[in-house]
């Protein structure tokens, strides 16, 4: 009798680990995605978001609550409101994308995860689109009335979001939990 309560435990357990594993969701920007074999203004301009999209996913994987408490000083933004300044800006290039005029996006009952799961797939739909476009001028930044020419989106929300991604690396090794260093910028690979 003992024999079949283990089996049927075991069977019980082995389901629930699956079932959960199959919930779980692979983020993107583990690496960078391959490249294009072809230069265009949308390939390129895919591959900058792809290499914010690969420092994002590594300056914030792993992040505990000391972590997004670090705050440098007073004034300065903690890791946590960096991500979520990172956050807002990528929904201003995934909008762009879209064609969608941005607006303010509520973030009150989102977690850290959540967060960082919403920027990686903001930057991946916008890749995305970017990659396939043939005439990247139609996708501008949209305020209000307001239509700002895509150069715009490479000085401001992609720049910004790529040195945000610099700070965050610079706070957690401030707060005992430095980058993976296997992480290899130049490559966007993980070396083994």
């Amino acid at each position: 009798m003992m024999k079949y309560y283990f089996v049927i435990l075991f069977m019980f357990t082995t389901i629930s680990v699956t079932a959960q594993d199959e919930n779980k969701v692979e983020l993107p920007y583990y690496e960078v995605p391959e490249y294009s074999k072809d230069y265009t203004a949308g390939t390129m301009a895919a591959r900058m978001v792809d290499a914010l999209g690969f420092r994002f996913y590594w300056s914030s994987e792993g992040l505990n609550e000391k972590d997004l408490a670090y705050q440098p000083s007073e004034g300065v933004r903690s890791t946590a409101e960096t991500i979520d300044h990172i956050l807002d800006l990528s929904y201003v290039i995934v909008n762009s994308t879209l064609k969608k005029p941005n607006g303010k996006v509520d973030k009150t009952e989102m977690t850290f995860e959540d967060k960082r799961k919403q920027a990686l797939f903001n930057l991946k739909t916008a890749a995305d689109l970017l990659r396939k476009s043939d005439d990247i001028s139609q996708f501008k930044i949209i305020f209000g009335e307001n239509e700002i020419p895509f150069w715009n989106l490479v000085n401001g929300p992609i720049a910004d979001a790529i040195w945000h991604c610099g700070q965050l690396a610079s706070f957690r090794r401030n707060s005992g939990n430095p980058i993976n260093p296997n992480v290899n910028h130049f490559s966007g690979k993980i070396k083994e």
